[in-house]
């Protein structure tokens, strides 16, 4: 049961990122929005993995390494990538492109930044440390070891985002038909 307390971490851990709205749900959910297509929200699914495993693996991969980084080093890094974006959005001689609403590669990069940012890797360190030094999941190695911990997180993750960003596409549909039919609330 020992060895079952630190993936049950990570997995809650994703759980718990795909929870906050920071993380994804919210941009899916006003694809899908945007669209009228519930399919476009799923699909927002995958650069918003794609981001936020980026940087846990980025993490794992600097642990399994060896490397010393300060939190507040990393968030202070990604906060100044983050200002400079929002001024290439708001700057008037920017290109037109910068400007647009985000397609997939700045969904991506968006759940790179927030996952960096409010310190989504830095959370699984003490639930990876344990399973790396260990060397379970069937004598692997430890970067074997940290890539599932890696995908396990993404996974949850990813699953709980899709169903936060599915239910409130579903509460925006319920107040839609509401206001259709002139139903008092």
């Amino acid at each position: 049961m020992a060895e079952l307390w630190p993936w049950l971490a990570i997995a809650g851990l994703g759980a718990l990122h795909g929870l906050n709205p920071t993380t994804g749900w919210m941009l899916a959910a006003a694809w899908g929005l945007r669209s009228s297509d519930r399919r476009q929200a799923l699909r927002a699914l995958w650069p918003i993995g794609l981001g936020h495993v980026a940087s846990v693996a980025l993490v794992a991969l600097l642990v399994l390494a060896g490397v010393s980084v300060s939190r507040l080093a990393l968030q202070c890094t990604v906060a100044a990538l983050l200002l400079v974006s929002v001024a290439a959005h708001f700057w008037r001689r920017a290109p037109k492109a910068i400007r647009a609403p985000a397609g997939q590669v700045g969904m991506a990069l968006w759940s790179f930044l927030m996952s960096s940012l409010h310190g989504a890797g830095v959370m699984v360190v003490p639930a990876l440390l344990p399973l790396c030094m260990t060397g379970n999941v069937l004598d692997s190695g430890p970067l074997l070891t940290a890539l599932a911990a890696v995908a396990l997180h993404g996974a949850v993750m990813l699953l709980v985002t899709g169903v936060m960003a599915l239910g409130m596409l579903r509460g925006f549909d319920f107040c839609a038909r509401r206001v259709r039919r002139g139903a008092a609330w």
